[in-house]
């Protein structure tokens, strides 16, 4: 692979820390949310970062096919990615739910640039295949 753009971020205290981008145009405060144990603070948490990440890069994803399809994603397309974590047999997991919202488009274009953005380019979904439950919510 010939990388385009490498991301450079550090993260110090673990869950309950800070997580900071090395060009500063991100700087969060982490949180261990109760469900897992932790205060529920105010800060972020590694599945919330991981969820926004992979939303807004669905969306280009499907972008991207779209164009080769000579199709259009809606303006107000959304995706919600609900990312949960839990134990497995060793260590912990992820569970992904995509809610692809494509308002107006026609349904069987919608459900084929999702699919394809799914299976062929999205690089979240690329690196979470065979590792990871990912089911896709389209709605038109």
């Amino acid at each position: 692979m010939k990388t385009l753009y490498t991301a450079f971020a550090t993260a110090s205290g673990g869950r309950d820390g800070k997580a900071r981008t090395d060009d500063g145009r991100l700087e969060v405060d982490l949180s261990v949310p109760e469900e897992m144990g932790g205060d529920g603070g105010k800060g972020t948490n590694p599945e919330q970062m991981f969820a926004a990440g992979y939303a807004a890069c669905f969306i280009g994803a499907m972008k991207f096919v779209a164009d080769k399809e000579n199709l259009e994603v809606p303006e107000e397309a959304s995706v919600r990615a609900e990312v949960g974590i839990g134990p497995q047999d060793k260590g912990f997991g992820l569970d992904i739910d995509l809610h692809i919202k494509l308002p107006g488009m026609d349904k069987v274009d919608a459900e084929k640039v999702a699919n394809r953005a799914h299976e062929e380019v999205c690089p979240y979904s690329n690196a979470t295949r065979n590792n990871v439950d990912v089911r896709l919510h389209i709605d038109t």
